[in-house]
């Protein structure tokens, strides 16, 4: 199976079923099965990302962030350094005037286009025209995070883990 590190808030956001399209700056012929690892690391400007709407909102509801109200102390539940949910990637789409075109082989294939996302999935990611939209579904979070040491780019799942996923997920 293939993994993607991905940073936090967004590979909640993607687990939870908040944000169906993650934008990459490059293109991947691989369409399947794919793990979604949070990486190791909560930067302050992720932690700040998901004090602001429509992070807030999409954190909260699904219970990974709790805010006491008073704003003297707010808790982010999200995990880090794990595959947290699978999903298949189903199409690559390249950004472009507003629309997500067809690519192959280097090269925007007229035809077919779709618009842009809106809100709040546009918010959820980097649209600016050159970049590449993944589009995923059937997203499936893990009942458990599974800890594992991330890549960059798509990497192989470990075959230990692998076996942890296809258990907890009757595959």
């Amino acid at each position: 199976m293939k993994a993607l590190s991905v940073w936090q808030p967004h590979a909640s956001l993607i687990a939870i079923g908040a944000k169906a399209i993650e934008t990459r700056s490059w293109y991947t012929k691989y369409r399947g099965p794919l793990a979604i690892h949070a990486s190791v690391k909560l930067m302050r400007e992720q932690w700040r990302m998901c004090m602001h709407e429509p992070f807030r909102s999409a954190l909260t509801g699904a219970k990974l962030l709790f805010l006491d109200g008073h704003g003297i102390k707010d808790l982010l539940i999200i995990p880090t350094g794990a595959v947290i949910t699978t999903c298949n990637l189903v199409d690559v789409r390249y950004m472009l005037q507003g629309k997500l075109y067809r690519y192959e082989n280097g090269a925007v294939i007229a035809g077919g286009e779709i618009p842009m996302p809106g809100e709040p999935e546009l918010s959820f990611g980097d649209y600016t025209p050159g970049r590449f939209a993944w589009i995923l579904k059937d997203v499936q979070k893990l009942p458990e995070p599974i800890p594992a040491k991330g890549q960059q780019g798509l990497w192989t799942v470990p075959p230990e883990i692998e076996v942890i996923i296809t258990n907890e997920q009757g595959l």
